[in-house]
C-alpha cells in the first residue's frame, strides 16, 4: 500500500504508573477507550473549552515500555510539552519529546500498513483514514513511497480537518473541528479541563460554526487562509485545498442565508458550493430541512 511520511507530525511519549490515568483526568476522550488494539483521538483544552493541541493516543505493549504514544502536530509538540508538564505536578509520569528519534507514516489511500512497520495503529476518526504507525526515524523513508500532498488530498476529499490547517489553536473549540463527529470527546467521562464549555456547547446545539468540505469554481484552490464572504458578509475562513477540493471553518446559519438569499459564496475571488454532506457528520447542512435544529 501506498504510504507517506507526515514529516509535520511529533511523538511525545507519556509513561510511568499513573500515565492512564493522568491523561484521563486531562484530555476530552475517555482513556478506557485506549488499548492495545485500538488507539484514540482527542485533545487537550483551555478552561474556557478551546483546542491547545489534539493528538492521537497509542498505546505502547509492555515489552516495549507501556505508557502512551502521542502523535501529535510537530508545531505543537513544544507547547503540548510544557502544558503536559504543568499538569504533571506530582503524578508518577514521565514525559518524553521523541520527535528528533522517531516518525509518523501512513497509508496514504486508506489501506493498510505492514504488521512489522513499527507501532501500527488504524486511525481511529474514520476507517477510510487507513492505518498510521510510529516508526524509528532511521529507515523511516524505506517504508515511504508517496508524497505528503497525496495524504493531504484523501483526507480532504474525505473532509477531515487537520489542526493548523483547518482550525486555529487556541482559538477554535472542539464541535468547529468536527471532535464530537469523530469521537474525538467524549461526554460521558468525568472532569478535564474546559469540559463544562464542551457539554454546554453539546447540549445547547450552540455550535455554529463547523469545518465543512467545499469545492471550487473550475477546480481551482484558493490560498490556505482567505477569507470566505457572501453578499459581503464574512462566513468564515478556508483551511487547506486540493484539486479544487477544501475544508472551509464557516458560520453555517450565515450560510445558509446567503443561499436562501441567492448569494454565491466566494473564497479569494473564487466561487464555491458545499461539498456533498460526509456520512459521518451528523449536524444539519445549510440547504436541509432540518437546519437550525440543535446540534
Amino acid at each position: 500500500m501506498p504510504a507517506t511520511r507526515l514529516v509535520d507530525r511529533g511523538v511525545i511519549r507519556v509513561s510511568g504508573d499513573e500515565a492512564r490515568d493522568f491523561l484521563e483526568n486531562i484530555v476530552t476522550n475517555a482513556m478506557e477507550t485506549v488499548t492495545l488494539e485500538r488507539a484514540g483521538y482527542g485533545g487537550l483544552l483551555t478552561p474556557q473549552g478551546k483546542i491547545i493541541g489534539d493528538f492521537f493516543v497509542v498505546a505502547v505493549p509492555g515489552a516495549e515500555g507501556g505508557g502512551f504514544l502521542l502523535d501529535t502536530p510537530l508545531v505543537q509538540t513544544a507547547d503540548l510539552m510544557k502544558k503536559l508538564k504543568l499538569y504533571k505536578l506530582r503524578a508518577k509520569v514521565t514525559l518524553d519529546d521523541l520527535s528528533e528519534t522517531t516518525a509518523v507514516i501512513a497509508a496514504t489511500d486508506g489501506g493498510t500498513l505492514p504488521a512489522d512497520a513499527g507501532l501500527v495503529y488504524a486511525d481511529p476518526r474514520l476507517p477510510e483514514l487507513g492505518e498510521r504507525a510510529i516508526v524509528d526515524l532511521d529507515g523511516a523513508d524505506e517504508l515511504v513511497d508517496a508524497s505528503l500532498d497525496a495524504y493531504h488530498a484523501h483526507r480532504i476529499e474525505l473532509g477531515i480537518p487537520d489542526g493548523g490547517r483547518d482550525f486555529i489553536y487556541g482559538d477554535a473549540f472542539p464541535h468547529e473541528a468536527l471532535f464530537d463527529q469523530l469521537g474525538g470527546v467524549s461526554f460521558r467521562k468525568g472532569c478535564y479541563i474546559g469540559q463544562e464549555v464542551v457539554s454546554r456547547m453539546q447540549h445547547r446545539g450552540t455550535a455554529r460554526s463547523r469545518v465543512v468540505p467545499v469545492v471550487f469554481s473550475e477546480g481551482l484552490n484558493p490560498e490556505d487562509g482567505v477569507e470566505a464572504s457572501a453578499g459581503g458578509k464574512l462566513l468564515g475562513r478556508v483551511g487547506s485545498c486540493a484539486g479544487g477540493r477544501g475544508l472551509a471553518l464557516l458560520r453555517l446559519d450565515r450560510v445558509a442565508d446567503a443561499l436562501a438569499a441567492g448569494h454565491e459564496l466566494d473564497a479569494g475571488g473564487l466561487a464555491f458550493t458545499l461539498a456533498s454532506k460526509p456520512a459521518f457528520i451528523r449536524f444539519p447542512y445549510p440547504g436541509e430541512p432540518e437546519f437550525g435544529a440543535a446540534a
